[in-house]
């Protein structure tokens, strides 16, 4: 319904660097309109009659699926009730957790009936042991526990609200850091505004405190202080807020707060809008930082079965959870086609009693074994994590269910032809279960598995029996420890024995290149090469040009911080270097540590691994 702008004629060198004002004109019309319409899952709307007597409805792009045909604030102001549903991984991990626990120890489980308050929890925490953890085990959360230093649930409601990009930017981090460590004095702009935020040491974090403070300082009613709440958190508000404003400041006059000191508080209230996070919300991720901690803890084996059968989900890949399991002593055992089921699941070993003592895993270096902010967990030696048989290469959800329902339904299969004849697969499939070393319960070494998946190919459950000759391997050479190592990763992508580090090992010890556990042991200001995996990198827009890397190696994981112009320097091997050699200074910042990098080069692996890159 807007008139057409009619065509300018192009600027005269002396307007060139002007807008034209017919462009500003038609910006500021665009301004108030959507952005675009299009149909997004929003939640669910519920009424106390049929929804179509109430709000048009029109069919979605998915068949057999509805949509409102009113955007969530319309909803929200003629009063319908919205639920917003949120699908994680981490459920389905804690679930399938729990699940394995029921099956393997006899205890049931349930989300909302775990020990409540657990110390062991906050100890996991506060030692950022955190990897595989539900929202605190990104690079930036490890660096802010043993900061923050949680000890009771709301420190983990705080936690997952603090590290975000709004805090980050709008500089809460380091006030609230400073107040809990009492570094700073815990202080308000006014004492009307104490009761509000009083629990988050004067820094605002959630939305209920800025509806809070509305309240307490210029006496709005709830009505209005949700209407402010929703003025602020719109991208197209202008009008509101300035309508709002008027109250705000009023209110506030009445209440003595002198002017200077309102204007302060409303410039911190707009600022604090844009990133504010709802209460209720921290509270629900942090009930899951606290489930997935108090899993991890309590059943590590459950924990990490849970992750793996739950992939792909998390920050971590399955090499580095796997390498985690097995530094807090958790068995991790290879794929087997008489053992194995779909997806990881937890496996008694035999001949074990468990006694929950942890031990630490025997191929780390002395004096490495535990690796700083290392906890230790209720490992029960008895409990070991099978690797399931969808995670080798090629066979898929489908084919390894067939195989675990043959299994299941008529008994262990006898041989390889027998394992043949019984379930229809591929002769890729036969080659990828034989180089996963899933063949070795037949008493077959990974290349006399290979020969014979060559030979069965012509054999299947339609063929006559007995047709393949040749399936018994002459004498083969055995594959050195590397080779099982490469064989492993590229089969399944995990090496359960191994880290592809410790094949370098010596070369590095004789250079002078330290483990990551060294590194965390090492002075602060020190400077020191330590060598590792690059399991991230990440550039986040709130770090000004920061890059920060993950080395990985056999003892644990280091934080790296390269500045844009080491980045810029070393940025051919920083970017494409499956692992990194890092020379720089060590920091260490209330027990967290890191490496400034100050030269860089690229570490060759017989063991192929691969990063998660963000930006």
């Amino acid at each position: 319904g807007h008139d057409v702008v009619p065509h300018a004629q192009p600027p005269s060198a002396a307007e060139e660097g002007h807008i034209p004002e017919e462009v500003i004109d038609l910006a500021e019309r665009f301004l108030r309109l959507p952005r675009h319409l299009g149909i997004h899952s929003g939640g669910m709307v519920m009424c106390d009659r049929p929804v179509v007597e109430v709000c048009p409805v029109e069919w979605a792009r998915m068949p057999g699926r509805t949509v409102l045909q009113w955007d969530k604030e319309d909803c929200a102001d003629a009063g319908l009730v919205k639920f917003d549903l949120l699908g994680l991984g981490m459920l389905s991990a804690l679930r399938i957790g729990f699940e394995q626990v029921a099956r393997t120890e006899g205890v049931e489980l349930g989300l909302h009936t775990l020990p409540q308050e657990d110390p062991a929890v906050y100890d996991l925490l506060c030692a950022a042991a955190t990897v595989g953890v539900f929202q605190v085990e990104s690079r930036a959360q490890m660096a802010t526990l043993p900061r923050l230093q949680p000890r009771r649930f709301y420190d983990i409601v705080v936690e997952v609200a603090l590290i975000r990009p709004g805090p980050i930017q709008g500089g809460s981090v380091h006030p609230y850091i400073d107040r809990v460590r009492g570094r700073q004095p815990v202080t308000s702009l006014h004492p009307l505004l104490e009761k509000s935020l009083a629990k988050t040491k004067g820094v605002p974090l959630f939305q209920e405190q800025l509806m809070q403070m509305a309240i307490d300082v210029a006496g709005f009613t709830g009505a209005e202080a949700d209407r402010l709440r929703r003025a602020m958190g719109s991208k197209r508000s202008m009008e509101r807020m300035e309508a709002l404003k008027a109250r705000l400041m009023d209110g506030m006059a009445e209440r003595g707060v002198p002017p200077g000191v309102r204007e302060q508080i409303y410039d911190k209230l707009k600022a604090f809008a844009d990133f504010g996070f709802p209460e209720s919300h921290a509270y629900s991720f942090a009930y899951l930082v606290y489930a997935s901690s108090w899993l991890k803890v309590r059943h590590p084996a459950a924990f990490f079965a849970g992750l793996l059968a739950a992939q792909p989900m998390g920050f971590y890949s399955p090499q580095s959870l796997v390498a985690d399991a097995r530094r807090h002593g958790v068995t991790v055992l290879r794929p087997d086609v008489q053992a194995s089921d779909v997806q990881a699941a937890v496996e008694r070993i035999e001949g074990h009693d468990g006694d929950g003592r942890w031990t630490p895993p025997p191929d780390l270096p002395p004096g490495s074994s535990v690796s700083p902010g290392h906890v230790a967990l209720a490992v029960d030696p008895a409990l070991a994590v099978r690797i399931g048989l969808a995670s080798v290469r090629g066979m898929g959800e489908q084919v390894s269910r067939a195989l675990v329902d043959e299994r299941t339904a008529n008994g262990p299969f006898a041989d390889l032809r027998d394992l043949v004849r019984r379930v229809r697969l591929s002769t890729a499939q036969l080659e990828a279960l034989a180089t996963a070393g899933a063949l070795g319960s037949f008493g077959l070494e990974r290349r006399e598995g290979l020969w014979a998946a060559g030979a069965l190919a012509q054999e299947g459950p339609d063929t006559l029996p007995g047709v393949s000759v040749g399936v018994e391997a002459p004498t083969l050479p055995g594959m050195e420890e590397v080779e099982v190592a490469m064989a492993d990763v590229w089969a399944t992508g995990v090496s359960v024995d191994s880290y592809p580090t410790q094949y370098v090992r010596e070369g590095l010890d004789a250079s002078g290149v330290l483990r990551v556990a060294d590194a965390h042991r090492g002075e602060p200001g020190q400077r020191v090469a330590v060598a590792g995996v690059v399991t991230h990198r990440q550039r986040p827009g709130t770090a000004g040009g920061v890059t920060f890397l993950s080395l990985e190696d056999e003892t644990g994981l280091l934080n790296v911080i390269c500045t844009a112009g080491v980045w810029q320097r070393f940025r051919t091997a920083a970017r494409s270097s499956a692992a990194l050699v890092v020379r720089g200074q060590l920091e260490r910042a209330d027990g967290a540590t890191n490496l400034i990098a100050e030269h860089m080069r690229g570490l060759s692996l017989s063991v192929p691994s691969r990063s998660r890159d963000f930006h």
